[in-house]
């Protein structure tokens, strides 16, 4: 399974921007999917994830900002960012943690895409 990453750049603080992941050599819809940011320094931490029956889970940091959301037909995980902070800067990473039919562990990521949010 290949995960690539689309749709980061630079924002003003307040400003939009919307992730996208899509995944080719099997259905996204099979897995428990997230994002992921990592800052220089800092251990890679999640920010959203989607799994089992559609839950969906976010970092304090992001509620009520970050929606993370799926279009199966496309095979494409999307993390729509709102009202950008500098510290949501950093590297933004795809994953998929789990195979949902088998229930077996899996662990792939994509190659990261730079968000930088500065005035």
């Amino acid at each position: 399974v290949q995960l690539v990453e689309s749709g980061g750049g630079s924002v003003q603080p307040g400003g939009s921007l919307r992730l996208s992941c899509v995944a080719s050599g099997s259905a996204l819809s099979i897995y428990a999917m997230g994002w992921y940011r990592q800052v220089p320094g800092k251990e890679r931490e999640l920010v959203a994830a989607i799994s089992d029956g559609g839950r969906k889970d976010y970092a304090d940091s992001v509620k009520g900002r970050f929606t993370i959301s799926t279009e199966n037909a496309k095979d494409t995980v999307y993390l729509q960012m709102n009202n950008l902070k500098p510290e949501d800067t950093g590297v933004y990473y795809c994953n998929a943690d789990k195979d949902l039919i088998s229930g077996q562990a899996v662990d792939y990521w994509g190659q990261g895409i730079r968000v930088s949010v500065s005035s």
